[in-house]
């Protein structure tokens, strides 16, 4: 069972969270996510989030967290004071925070490798591969997953502005890159956004995401991966 954390989000499109947590609570986060936080709180990088025993368990999710391009070690915050105490966590890129209590979720949800920021204590996070894997493999983005289960709360976060949709029975075409998560009950697969023609001079990429079935999905207008792409685009380049 999770630790129940209470939570603020300050801020409009650059954000930060701010969780105040009871004597001996403990909220786990990603490594360098820490933004402040009040006399007492004691952080310590820990491998795995703290929801598997013994080191073979704790060893392969490192592992697989070390295959997907995350770190190895997650931090977990723990107050060790007699007073309740606040730890603040703000995203690694522009854009905002989503809440979601996993208890209202069937206990899962699936997102992108780089979207978890923070959730209580009790939350396990494992890495999962698109079940279509020929697909996922050249769709580049979407291919490998994260997955978060706990009956607690989970804060993730996302670029530019969000969309909360409600599936039920429907299909859903997005961009690969704008797929923040989704519920376990949606089947989520990468496959060519068209005709060769289409897929070589339409702009709109080779792949495209399919979202189907029934439940929630959250989207993004702006993946940091397409921003950095326009930055990039319009650096001075050496001669």
């Amino acid at each position: 069972m999770a630790d129940e954390i209470d939570y603020k989000i300050h801020g409009e499109s650059i954000q930060f969270v701010e969780i105040t947590l009871d004597p001996n609570e403990t909220v786990i986060a990603e490594a360098g996510a820490m933004f402040y936080c009040d006399p007492g709180i004691v952080y310590e990088a820990k491998m795995g989030d703290g929801s598997t025993q013994g080191f073979g368990a704790k060893l392969f999710q490192a592992a697989s967290r070390a295959i997907s391009g995350e770190s190895v070690f997650l931090t977990h915050f723990t107050n060790t004071d007699s007073t309740r105490r606040n730890v603040a966590f703000s995203a690694p890129t522009p854009g905002q925070i989503i809440p979601i209590n996993l208890a209202e979720h069937n206990g899962t949800i699936t997102c992108q490798r780089d979207a978890f920021l923070a959730a209580a204590h009790g939350t396990k996070i494992s890495v999962t591969l698109n079940r279509r894997l020929g697909a996922g493999f050249f769709g580049g983005e979407g291919f490998i997953l994260q997955k978060l289960e706990s009956d607690g709360m989970a804060l993730i976060h996302a670029g530019g502005t969000i969309i909360h949709r409600r599936l039920v029975g429907e299909t859903l075409r997005v961009d690969t890159g704008c797929v923040v998560a989704f519920d376990e009950s949606v089947d989520f697969s990468i496959e060519a956004s068209g005709g060769l023609k289409t897929m070589l001079f339409g702009g709109e990429g080779i792949f495209v995401a399919t979202l189907s079935g029934s439940g929630d999905v959250w989207l993004q207008s702006m993946p940091f991966s397409r921003l950095a792409e326009r930055i990039q685009a319009h650096l001075p380049h050496a001669e």
